[in-house]
Parts: structure tokens; C-alpha cells; sequence
């Protein structure tokens, strides 16, 4: 080849080399802007009338938008909004029963400011999948909205959970609303509701969060059947009368010295069943608390399984408790009802065969006592000196939470459907024990 067809390829190498580093640099500054590249929505909403639905083909649109009459926006395919550098909500709802459905959002501003701002009544989120350097929902003055089936979580999972991060759905003076069927995780606290009646928080998981649920000031209000798992505290419910606590499972909330599955202050008569709190630090916790009723509750594998301050007049009755560290304890709490519950630390008395042992059964608060002025005295847990020092302290034996009446068999069901009582899953263990032992004999045997 000649010395100038040489140079035509040199020089058209160079143009392509050239051509491919400019790209890069593009896509580099494209990358590094804050504005997000797109189709505008506001435009988009601007052109609707009262009453029209809107449905987004598969593409990217940009945020912010204001939706200031009622609308219905759907989202056809892959959708998503994103909201740059703007200090404001990426969608702010200002009208009565505009929907919002099937839309991926992604919040860049951080602080105080929500992916979805409510200020209307009768709104429905559906199926939105937000993630947020701010808030995830806030609704303010909003009256009988449906949040239902959103994925809400911090835009970035790594990290510490820290008190910059904003709550996932967060209410404040809002009646008649209903949190259903929504997962919401590495954010402050996964449902916060402030000064807001009649509120239905249902079947909602929560995980990796400070407060999984967070109640203020919330009389009336339903929280039923939601699963918290590796949170400080399973549910926090405060200030509150004539809530129901109900069905809920709160497992593993225990990487803090605070943590627990659920935490009820200045609590009164309400109704806390049915529920599962597991492997917590505490598993129920009631502090200036009166005239509730604590019921069917399985109380498993907590380091204390339920714990009373200052709290009277309560009926506690009809509980599961299995394998806690320290099953009750009770500081300044009177006249409670700790009546008719099943531990599986005693072993009671039926001489009238009514599933009622004769004999009550009181928790020694010594262990407790002696592990909070000095904690490495857990070492000696269920040691035979600890058993012998527990049983010689019981001088104050009228001041300790005592079951007048306790059940002598189980009624919960155990965690996560694996057996309708613990004797079922002894059983269990023992025959694969069996099986092992007959197994390793008869390998030895044909060895040999």
C-alpha cells in the first residue's frame, strides 16, 4: 500500500477517535448534571381538562409537576419521573380525588422535601415505586385517601440510618385514610401518623428502619397484620385510646440497646392481640399505660419478653410465652391482670384437669436486676450459682409479676406456620435427633 493510502487510514482512525472521546465527554457531562433528561410533564397536565385520565407511554418525564385538578394519571409501560435539582416535591397533589397509578419516581432533592406531596382529600397512590433522598408520601389536611401497593425506600441502600433520612409515609392531620399493602425500607421511620383519626395501617412490610410504625395521637386507628423485621422498634404507638394492635409480626428488631417489637406509651384502652413479636431485645414493652387488654400474643425468643413501667390496670391474659430470657417484668405497675398465660419456663400443677395449673407462677426479677447494674453477669445465664442466688433473693416476692392461673399448654401458634404448638415441634426435632443417631450407628456398623 502506498504511503498515502497509509494516511488515509491514519486520518480516518483519528476522526473516529476524536468522534468517540467527545461522546464521552457528552455523556460524562450529561451524567454530572442535575437536570434529568426528558419529557416534561407539567406541559402534559397543563393541556387535560377536570376529569381526564392521562395515560404515560413508556418513557422518562420530568419533575416537578403541580396537579391542581382532579386527574387521573396512569402509567402505561415502563414509566418514570425524576425530579433534579429542584427543592420541590416531584409531585404535589392539590385536588380532591385525583389518582395517581403506575409510576416509578425518583426523588433527588433531600431534607424535608417528599417524592409525592398530598394537600387534597380523597387521593389514591397506587403501585408507585419512589425512591428519595427526602420524604417518601407526606400528606397534610387530607381526608379518606387510599395508599396502596408502593415501594418506597432511600435512593441509595448503603450507609447508616441516619436522622437526615425523612420517614416513608408521613401524615399529619389526616382522617380516614388507609395504608395498605405498601413495602417501605432504609428510610427514618417507615409509617409516621401524627394527630390523625381513624387511620388503617394493613399488611404494610417494613425493614430497616428506626420506627417500622409510628403512631401519635391517633385514636380509632387500625394497625393489623404488617411485618417489621431488623428495625429498632417493630411499632411505636404513643398517646393514644381505642386503637387496635392486631396480627402483626415484629421479628428481629434487636441492634439497639432501646429496640423493641412493640412499644406502647401513654397507651389506654385499647386492644393488643394476635401478634408475634420474636427474637427482639423486648418483645412487648408498656409504659404509662392503663386499661388495655393484652391477648393471644406470642411472645417468642426475646431476650424480655414483655415489660411493664408504671403501667395499671391492664389485662394481660391468655399469652404464649417460649424460650425468652427473662419472660415478665414489671417496675411501679399495679393491679394488672397477669392472669391464664402459658410459660414455657414452668412447669404448673392441674390437679382439676382445666387446663389451669393450681399453682401460680412468678417471674423473679433478680436476673434483670443484676444484669442492669452490670451486664457481663449475662455470661452466667441459667447457670446453676445464678439459679441458686435467684432462688435465695425472694424477699420481695409480692412486688413480682406473678400468673395466678397458668395455662398449662400453649395457644399461639408458632412463628411462621411451623407448628400449631411447641410439643409438636420437640416432637419434630427429636425424631430427625433419632434418625441421626440410627443413621451414624448404622454407617458405623456397615463400615466396620
Amino acid at each position: 500500500m502506498s504511503f498515502r493510502g497509509y494516511s488515509r487510514i491514519f486520518l480516518v482512525l483519528f476522526l473516529v477517535s476524536c468522534l468517540f472521546f467527545m461522546s464521552a465527554d457528552h455523556v460524562r457531562a450529561v451524567e454530572a448534571s442535575d437536570e434529568p433528561i426528558g419529557i416534561p410533564l407539567q406541559p402534559i397536565i397543563d393541556q387535560a381538562g377536570t376529569g381526564d385520565t392521562i395515560k404515560l407511554t413508556s418513557g422518562t418525564y420530568v419533575g416537578p409537576v403541580v396537579i391542581d385538578k382532579k386527574l387521573t394519571i396512569l402509567g402505561d409501560g415502563d414509566v418514570s419521573l425524576i425530579n433534579g435539582s429542584s427543592d420541590e416535591a416531584a409531585i404535589a397533589i392539590n385536588s380532591a380525588g385525583t389518582e395517581l397509578r403506575n409510576i416509578e419516581i425518583r426523588q433527588a432533592a433531600g431534607g424535608e422535601v417528599p417524592a409525592v406531596s398530598v394537600k387534597a382529600d380523597h387521593v389514591t397512590l397506587d403501585n408507585l415505586s419512589i425512591q428519595t433522598r427526602g420524604f417518601g408520601i407526606l400528606l397534610r389536611d387530607s381526608k379518606g385517601g387510599l395508599i396502596t401497593n408502593n415501594k418506597i425506600k432511600w435512593i441509595r441502600l448503603e450507609g447508616k440510618l441516619g436522622g437526615n433520612r425523612g420517614n416513608g409515609i408521613d401524615l399529619y392531620n389526616s382522617d380516614g385514610i388507609q395504608i395498605i399493602a405498601n413495602q417501605i425500607s432504609y428510610l427514618r421511620d417507615g409509617i409516621y401518623i401524627e394527630n390523625s383519626q381513624d387511620v388503617k395501617v394493613d399488611n404494610n412490610r417494613l425493614s430497616h428502619l428506626r420506627y417500622g410504625i409510628h403512631c401519635m395521637y391517633v385514636n380509632g386507628s387500625h394497625v393489623t397484620n404488617n411485618l417489621g423485621e431488623y428495625n429498632y422498634t417493630g411499632a411505636m404507638i404513643m398517646g393514644v385510646s381505642d386503637v387496635i394492635v392486631s396480627g402483626n409480626s415484629f421479628r428481629k428488631q434487636n441492634q439497639n440497646v432501646h429496640a423493641q417489637g412493640i412499644l406502647l406509651y401513654d397507651v389506654h384502652t385499647s386492644s393488643i392481640f394476635k401478634n408475634t413479636v420474636e427474637g427482639n431485645r423486648v418483645g412487648i414493652y408498656m409504659e404509662q399505660s392503663s386499661n388495655n387488654v393484652l391477648k393471644d400474643n406470642l411472645v417468642l425468643r426475646n431476650y424480655t419478653g414483655v415489660q411493664f413501667l408504671n403501667a395499671d390496670g391492664n389485662r394481660f391474659q391468655n399469652n404464649t410465652f417460649i424460650a425468652n430470657v427473662i419472660e415478665a417484668s414489671a417496675t411501679s405497675s399495679k393491679k394488672n391482670q397477669l392472669d391464664g398465660n402459658y410459660w414455657d419456663a414452668f412447669q404448673g400443677l392441674d390437679v382439676t384437669n382445666d387446663g389451669l395449673s393450681d399453682l401460680p407462677y412468678a417471674t423473679n426479677p433478680f436476673y434483670q436486676r443484676l444484669t442492669a447494674k452490670n451486664a457481663a453477669y449475662q455470661l452466667f445465664f441459667q447457670s446453676p450459682g445464678m439459679i441458686f442466688l435467684s432462688d435465695l433473693s425472694s424477699g420481695d416476692r409480692a412486688d413480682w409479676a406473678s400468673d395466678h392461673a397458668p395455662l398449662t399448654k400453649p395457644t399461639a401458634l408458632l412463628s411462621g406456620g411451623v407448628a400449631e404448638y411447641p410439643g409438636l415441634v420437640m416432637f419434630a426435632g427429636g425424631m430427625m435427633l433419632l434418625v441421626s443417631i440410627l443413621l451414624i450407628f448404622y454407617l458405623g456398623v456397615f463400615r466396620s
